[in-house]
C-alpha cells in the first residue's frame, strides 16, 4: 500500500518484510510508486485485509462507538480502507499511486467510501476532521515527521494514529514452504542489491517507527502491540503472495527468470506442501499507535 515523497534521507529496511507503495524517490528517479505500478490487480486479490480486532481496539482508544471518520494513509488498492465500509460512518482512502487508486475504485463503492490522490506529508483534508488515521504496510515508505505531523493535524483531540504491518509470510503451517520463502526472500534482497535496482528508493525501518513517534512530539501517548488473525490459503495464494511484493515484481520487470531467485522453486514446494484446497494460517500483525 502506497503514501509520501520523501527529502531524500532514508533508512535501513525492517525486518517484517515487503509492503506496499509510496512516492518516495530518490536521486535514480525510483519510487515507490512506480515499484508498485503493473500489478495492482496481484496486490489486491493476495494481500490480507487489517486484523477482525483493529477496529474495535481503536475505537476503544479513541473512546468512542463509531468513528465518524477514518483517513486511510497510503490505502494503495483500497484493502485497509475497504475493511473501514461498515464500520465508520466515512473513510476516505489517500494514496499518490494512479495504479493503485484506479484499482481501489474497480470495486463497488458505498457512499461512506472515498478515494483521493495525496502524499502523506500534505494531506488534502482540515484540521481536526478525523477520529482515526490509519497507515498499513505503509509508514516505511513515508517521510516520518512530516506524517506525523499532518496525521496529529487532521485528528481531533483524542484521536489515534495507528501505523500497522504484517510479518511476512504467514504461518502456513509446513517448515519446508517456510525454508523455501526465506530463502527466495534472501535471494530477491540480494540480487536487487548487487544489480542496484532499488538505488535512489528512500524507505525507513520499521523496527523503528515508534522511536520515531515518540521522538516526533506529535503524540501524547504511544504504544506497540501485536494482534494475530486466522487466514487460509492455498499453494496458489502463497505464490501470489511473493508475486505481490515490490522487490519480485522489480526483478522481473528487468527480465529475471523466476528460476534465478528462487520462485519457482517455491512454486513446488508449495504445490506439493500446500495443494489447491485452502488450509488455515496465521498472520501476525504489529501496530504502533499515537494518541493525540
Amino acid at each position: 500500500m502506497t503514501p509520501s515523497a520523501p527529502s531524500g534521507s532514508s533508512g535501513s529496511s525492517g525486518s517484517s518484510g515487503p509492503s506496499g507503495p509510496s512516492g518516495s524517490s530518490g536521486p535514480s528517479g525510483s519510487s515507490a510508486s512506480s515499484r508498485f505500478s503493473g500489478f495492482a490487480d496481484t496486490y489486491d486479490a493476495y494481500r490480507p485485509p487489517p486484523p477482525d480486532g483493529l477496529a474495535e481496539l481503536l475505537c476503544q482508544l479513541a473512546k468512542l462507538d463509531r468513528p465518524a471518520l477514518v483517513v486511510d494513509l497510503g490505502c494503495g488498492t483500497g484493502l485497509s480502507t475497504r475493511y473501514w465500509a461498515e464500520r465508520a460512518a466515512r473513510v476516505i482512502g489517500i494514496d499518490p499511486s494512479a495504479d493503485m487508486l484506479a484499482e481501489a475504485r474497480r470495486h463497488p463503492l458505498p457512499p461512506q467510501v472515498s478515494y483521493l490522490a495525496g502524499f502523506s506529508h500534505q494531506l488534502p483534508l482540515p484540521a481536526a476532521c478525523a477520529d482515526l488515521v490509519t497507515c498499513s504496510q505503509a509508514l516505511h515508505w513515508m517521510e516520518p515527521q512530516p506524517t506525523f505531523a499532518e496525521a496529529a493535524r487532521i485528528l481531533r483531540p483524542g484521536g489515534v494514529f495507528a501505523a500497522f504491518d504484517y510479518d511476512f509470510p504467514p504461518l502456513v503451517g509446513s517448515w519446508l514452504v517456510d525454508a523455501a520463502y526465506a530463502e527466495m526472500d534472501a535471494r530477491v534482497r540480494k540480487l536487487e542489491q548487487e544489480q542496484q535496482l532499488s538505488a535512489g528508493l528512500s524507505f525507513w525501518a520499521k523496527t523503528e517507527h515508534l522511536a520515531r513517534m515518540r521522538s516526533s512530539g506529535k503524540f501524547r501517548h504511544v504504544m506497540e502491540l501485536a494482534l494475530h488473525q486466522r487466514d487460509s490459503g492455498s499453494a496458489q495464494r502463497l505464490v501470489g503472495l511473493a508475486l505481490s511484493q515490490g522487490n519480485v515484481q522489480t526483478l522481473l520487470k528487468h527480465g529475471l527468470a523466476e528460476s534465478q531467485f528462487g520462485l519457482e522453486r517455491l512454486r513446488q514446494v508449495a504445490a506439493h506442501e500446500l495443494g489447491d484446497a485452502p488450509r488455515p494460517w496465521y498472520w501476525s500483525y504489529r501496530l504502533r499507535l499515537g494518541i493525540v
